[in-house]
């Protein structure tokens, strides 16, 4: 492996949307930074499944991490050294972090029961039902719902009461509740900064040097990613209204608006300083 002054951390899920175009000009800065040999680590909520298509598309040969911080996953031989306490999933090696399932299955259907709030997990509807719920083409559904640590559901007619109290039991039994638009994701120890930590010494190990550790996200999608990098850039969706730090975290502002944003985005991570 080259030396590089820095290993990206990029929150993509806004840049590849699960069903549409990848943002213009993307495709081409990933081509660019691995001719300048630095790193782009994907992060996503999506599983490994989800996400196959765009990194076969954009020819990504770096890990990722999937399910919001579950799991880190490695192409075959990436690392030319051991790395413990690995699974195989599919063509990856993967580094647990969240329990895998049905660990989050289980924890759901436990939870559900002792509060008396009725959920519907995705893996339970038909693919008619599954269409319906999820808003996405048939295909891009099914992979949807094939997870390897996380579950996927929805809360079936409950109030927002219901949802409230169904957040804090989670978070009290230190389980991770996320929110996906109408679905949410259950996890049991997923941890977005234990993967961006445990994936950094990896590369430090392999570098043999220790490079800037920068996140590269959205307003939203910065929120958990920042706090774990050293340097970040906030990638704003608009022309106005967002501030340039995610909580009280600073970092260097563009806009995905600027026809120069990924110009500036590959000069601002290959800068040695």
């Amino acid at each position: 492996m080259l030396q590089t002054p820095a290993v990206l951390f990029f929150a993509i899920d806004t840049l590849i949307p699960a069903h549409g175009k990848i943002r213009e000009g993307f495709d081409e800065f990933g081509a660019a930074l691995d001719h300048t040999g630095i790193p782009a680590v994907w992060v996503t909520s999506r599983s490994r499944l989800q996400i196959d298509d765009p990194r076969r598309t954009m020819d990504h040969r770096h890990p990722f991490i999937a399910e919001g911080g579950c799991g880190i996953y490695l192409p075959e031989g990436y690392f030319h050294l051991p790395v413990p306490r690995t699974i195989r999933l599919g063509r990856f090696t993967c580094l647990p972090i969240a329990e895998p399932l049905p660990a989050a299955s289980q924890a759901l259907e436990t939870l559900s029961a002792e509060l008396d709030v009725p959920v519907v997990p995705l893996r339970s509807l038909s693919p008619r039902e599954l269409v319906q719920n999820s808003g996405l083409p048939r295909r891009q559904a099914e992979l949807a719902r094939h997870r390897d640590f996380d579950e996927l559901f929805f809360f079936a007619g409950v109030s927002n009461d219901h949802i409230s109290r169904f957040v804090r039991e989670a978070l009290e039994s230190k389980l991770q509740l996320r929110r996906h638009g109408m679905l949410w994701s259950l996890a049991s120890g997923a941890s977005l900064k234990r993967c961006v930590a445990e994936l950094s010494k990896l590369y430090s190990r392999a570098l043999r040097s220790h490079p800037k550790i920068v996140g590269v996200a959205t307003q939203e999608e910065g929120v958990e990613l920042f706090p774990a990098c050293s340097r970040n850039i906030l990638l704003k969706t608009a022309q106005e209204g967002e501030p340039a730090s995610v909580d009280g975290l600073k970092s260097r502002e563009l806009s995905l608006a600027d026809a120069d944003v990924w110009d500036r985005l590959l000069e601002s991570v290959a800068a040695k300083t």
